[in-house]
């Protein structure tokens, strides 16, 4: 678990950061993330020249060449160990001048270290900042992989103000609540169409550690996990140095995180491809037909990009293949024929499994709508029996633009160290939701006032446009309350009066 002190460290890296005239803080992580690459870098390196030392070999992967780069500068002196210990402004000119042109080189080279880095830029122009950056860093210990990716992290929750362009961070306890819901399992294939940080692929690669550790110690089963079972995409450059980053520090080798505007590119390439796809797509609102996938426009015929999203998750999920995806509100009884034709299939074509209604401040301070997690399984033959909705009405925080935790670190999340009372589930209702979901065959004889319910799928299918809103089925139980007759109301209002006028006469009375 990160520190109080590795917090300081970083915090203080931020500070320096905007001090020194970076204050986006994007582009503060976007340039962390680029120091952090070189770093790592060199350190792979090292390893390598143990690992020949040891051996008595030729170093298997070099990834600095002996010699010096084309404008003489010795490859050496690109190494974080060594220009670590330059004067500021010979390590800003190393850095700006021969690293990063060498960084952008591995990306042309497609290096499965580099693919992302073909438009490194180093971000400022200050040399006493850069100097004290990569000091601040290298006083981190991020000795094992935990604390990498707790470091990571820890930094990215920093990046609240930078939603831009519909990109927001998933609250990681909504993420792990999805995960825990999914349960990954070591044969998966993993897949976040929207990848943003890759918080999805990450929290599903920190459960299959805690839950699978027997697969990292067999070969075939550690190579699909390193090579193979996580897929991200996104169309945003920074995004998936990012994403590429956060899967790196958390102990995945070779991710594919890769560029792709998920909407507008066909899917034969990966159609049916993936057994879990785990997203909160951003829902930008309308596209044109005209750059829209069309292999999606024969699913579903709309503009709407939150409908589009559905088609593509039907799309690319294998049969039998699962998901739990973020949807606006609209998706679960929006009035348009798209609108009903995707929960038809849902529900007659494929297996739905949950509705989870969120409250409406879960994704403040980004956005303020309301929305739902869906689950559904991939059958292509129906399947839907019941569909589970539960209500939930706090996640632990304030549902407003702070956030602010509501109990202590340990009673927070999904799996709290300490089981909650009934006052304390008022404020988390994420233990509940997960104990209900690991129960469901007992939540049939539950009634549609309580705050979980199962639901047939023939009552959906009898709406007439298979309305998925929990409200449409959820059931308020009125207290019958007993009224005092109008007659004993009236009567006691006039022995008041008289009691009032009485009052006055006796006054009246004494004054006079």
């Amino acid at each position: 678990m990160i520190t109080g002190t590795i917090k300081t460290q970083i915090d203080q890296i931020w500070n320096a950061f905007w001090s020194g005239g970076v204050s986006n803080p994007l582009s503060v992580i976007e340039q962390l993330t680029f120091l952090m690459f070189i770093k790592r870098l060199d350190d792979l390196q090292t390893v390598e020249e143990r690992k020949s030392e040891d051996l008595g070999l030729p170093i298997a992967r070099r990834i600095f060449p002996e010699g010096a780069d084309d404008k003489g500068e010795p490859y050496d002196n690109l190494r974080w160990s060594r220009f670590k210990h330059f004067e500021a402004r010979e390590m800003m000119r190393i850095v700006d001048e021969h690293v990063f042109p060498f960084l952008r080189q591995l990306g042309e080279e497609g290096s499965s270290y580099g693919t992302h880095m073909k438009d490194a830029r180093l971000g400022f122009s200050n040399a006493n900042l850069l100097a004290k950056v990569v000091q601040m860093l290298d006083d981190i210990h991020m000795d094992d992989r935990d604390t990498k990716g707790d470091v990571y992290e820890y930094m990215l929750g920093k990046i609240a103000s930078a939603g831009t362009n519909g990109q927001f961070r998933t609250p990681r306890h909504i993420i792990e609540l999805m995960v825990n819901i999914m349960k990954p399992q070591p044969g998966d294939t993993i897949c976040d169409p929207a990848a943003g940080t890759c918080g999805f692929l990450v929290a599903a690669g920190e459960y299959l550690r805690d839950h699978h550790p027997e697969m990292l110690r067999k070969k075939e089963t550690r190579d699909h996990f390193h090579n193979s079972m996580f897929h991200g995409f996104d169309f945003d450059a920074t995004m998936l140095r990012i994403g590429a980053m956060n899967m790196t520090l958390h102990g995945v080798e070779n991710a594919d995180v890769s560029y792709r505007d998920s909407l507008a590119e066909e899917h034969g390439t990966d159609a049916g491809t993936y057994s879990l796809i785990l997203a909160n797509p951003p829902f930008a609102g309308s596209l044109d037909y005209d750059t829209t996938a069309k292999d999606l426009l024969k699913i579903v015929k709309t503009k709407k990009t939150e409908l589009l999203f559905m088609a593509l998750f039907l799309r690319q999920l294998r049969i039998g293949g699962r998901a739990a995806v973020v949807v606006p509100d609209g998706v679960l009884f929006g009035s348009s024929t798209a609108h009903k034709g995707v929960r038809k299939m849902l529900v007659e074509e494929h297996k739905l499994d949950a509705i989870i209604k969120l409250p409406s401040g879960v994704f403040r301070p980004y956005a303020g709508v309301s929305c739902a997690i869906v689950v559904f399984t991939k059958t292509g033959v129906g399947g839907t029996e019941g569909v589970w909705f539960y209500d939930m009405t706090a996640d632990g925080f304030s549902l407003d633009d702070k956030r602010t935790p509501l109990m202590e670190a340990e009673k927070l999340g999904v799996c709290p160290m300490q089981a909650l009372s009934p006052e304390e589930h008022a404020k988390n209702n994420l233990p509940d939701i997960l104990d209900r979901w690991n129960d469901r065959d007992a939540e049939a004889a539950r009634p549609r006032t309580a705050q979980s319910f199962m639901v047939p799928a023939e009552d959906i299918i009898a709406t007439g446009s298979w309305d998925l809103s929990l409200n449409r089925y959820k059931e308020i139980e009125h207290e019958e309350v007993t009224h005092v007759a109008p007659a004993e109301i009236i009567a006691e209002l006039r022995a008041l009066e008289a009691e009032i006028a009485e009052g006055l006469d006796r006054l009246e009375g004494m004054l006079g």
